[in-house]
């Protein structure tokens, strides 16, 4: 056996990245998403036998794969002996040692996104001399950000926030050419501020860069770390718990059963809550009564676990090819673990050929509502980070949205960045009886724009 591989396995949607370890014909598999069977499956296929699951963390933002992976392969589960897992597992102090070919990987406690929190250092076994090829830095140093320490609660955000500053000096401390190989990334809620585009870098890089490192002491990262960062998740704090207990082993992905209309109508009576997958502008038009909707891109789950209390059955409306929408949106489901009961067989065209009713909300173009002028409408602005501010808006994040419609009253027009969210809200809002337009072309930033122009008179 002969050097070692490093295979990133992104999962956009959650602003998350596993990894595959690989050194000869054995591997490690780091933070594993739950849907990890296409990784196994090219293992097989490879002759690559994964030995470890390696866990950096108790994990909120995700359902973890480590079972999976066990029942697949029967690899070892090793993580942080601290996390207070309850099934049997490897627990890792620091300097604890796993080998995966010619890999060492030696454990490095590094607190402050979570209290266990651990990183992996990789050495190859006969270079030691070498130092470190690669950490695996999970929620603690990211590129150009780091883990937010937050989600715990506030009784332990200052204690953790400190220990994260300790912890990132101890990353940063090791030697330039380091590979920084994190799981949160650009579009993580459990990252402050990651940057678009690489998800991976090197700690000289990182030390040069990163905000997180260029604190002048612990007073400065501490009056700093807290600002600007998005709203938790409501799913957030279910998924800790199932990962300390290990969630149900599954084996393979659920398959999505077709539902008639009246069997679609009976699930929403008892409970269900019909989500629309459809593009926006045709869930917009036409849905089920009470249906809530996000068109069936990357961040489908992760917006449903926004706005769809945990534990609710889901009926799925789906756009076509309906074979392939149904994978994806299980897939994307169960990584947080969210069951869909089965979709509505021929859509809400099906449904409206039996009789049934069907809701709508109205639509524009943000020209529409920039000729409108300040103060004509309520502007509802739901970006995740409203900064800068629409002039003259209101800012609601979408998970709170529920809960705060009936504050709105009056004419109600949606924003967000480019009219997903906004399609997104005014399908809440319009399920609580509020009259609304969602602006599905354009966004925010068009609107600071104009209100730019009108204040200088350009």
């Amino acid at each position: 056996m002969d050097g070692i591989g490093y295979e990133a396995i992104v999962t956009a949607g959650l602003g998350d990245s596993s990894y595959l370890l690989v050194s000869g014909d054995e591997a490690a598999y780091v933070d594993p998403q739950r849907d990890c069977w296409p990784v196994l499956e090219a293992c097989r296929r490879r002759g690559v036998r994964v030995r470890y699951v390696l866990e950096t963390h108790v994990h909120n933002d995700y359902l973890s794969g480590a079972l999976e992976v066990r029942e697949a392969t029967g690899a070892t589960v090793a993580g942080p002996a601290a996390a207070g897992y309850g099934f049997a597992h490897l627990p890792l102090v620091e300097d604890d040692e796993v080998t995966v070919g010619d890999a060492v990987v030696r454990a490095l406690e590094t607190p402050g996104h979570t209290a266990e929190h651990t990183a992996y250092l990789v050495h190859h076994r006969e270079r030691p001399q070498d130092g470190p090829e690669a950490v695996f830095t999970g929620g603690s140093l990211l590129v150009g950000a780091s883990g937010r320490t937050d989600l715990l609660g506030p009784d332990r955000t200052e204690e953790l926030t400190r220990a994260q500053y300790r912890s990132l000096r101890r990353l940063a401390a090791l030697p330039d050419a380091t590979r920084v190989l994190p799981t949160h990334g650009a579009g993580s809620s459990c990252a402050t501020a990651a940057e678009p585009g690489a998800r991976t870098s090197t700690v000289g890089a990182q030390r040069l860069g990163n905000p997180g490192l260029l604190a002048a002491d612990e007073a400065e990262f501490l009056a700093g770390r807290l600002r600007g960062l998005p709203p938790v998740p409501g799913y957030y704090r279910h998924m800790a718990p199932i990962n300390r207990a290990g969630p149900p082993v599954l084996g393979h992905p659920p398959v999505l059963p077709p539902l008639t209309p009246g069997e679609a109508e009976h699930l929403a009576l008892h409970g269900a809550t019909v989500v629309d997958a459809r593009d926006r502008r045709e869930y917009a038009a036409a849905h089920l009564p009470g249906a809530l909707g996000h068109e069936l891109d990357d961040a489908f789950g992760a917006v449903v676990g926004e706005i769809v209390p945990f534990g609710t059955d889901l009926v799925l409306v789906l756009p076509e090819p309906a074979a392939e929408a149904a994978a994806e949106a299980v897939r994307q489901l169960l990584r947080i673990g969210y069951r869909a009961l089965g979709r509505l067989a021929g859509g809400v065209e099906a449904w409206a050929a039996t009789g049934r009713p069907v809701a709508s909300f109205a639509t524009a173009d943000v020209r529409e509502l920039a000729a409108r002028g300040p103060g004509a409408v309520t502007v509802l602005d739901v970006r995740t980070r409203p900064e800068p501010p629409v002039p003259g808006a209101r800012a609601v994040q979408l998970g709170q949205l529920t809960s705060r419609a009936g504050d709105f009253t009056g004419e109600v027009w949606t924003v967000c960045g480019r009219g997903r969210r906004a399609a997104v809200a005014a399908g809440l809002l319009a399920r609580a009886g509020v009259p609304v337009t969602a602006v599905v072309s354009g966004g925010a930033a068009d609107l600071i724009g104009a209100g730019e122009e009108r204040r200088t008179g350009r």
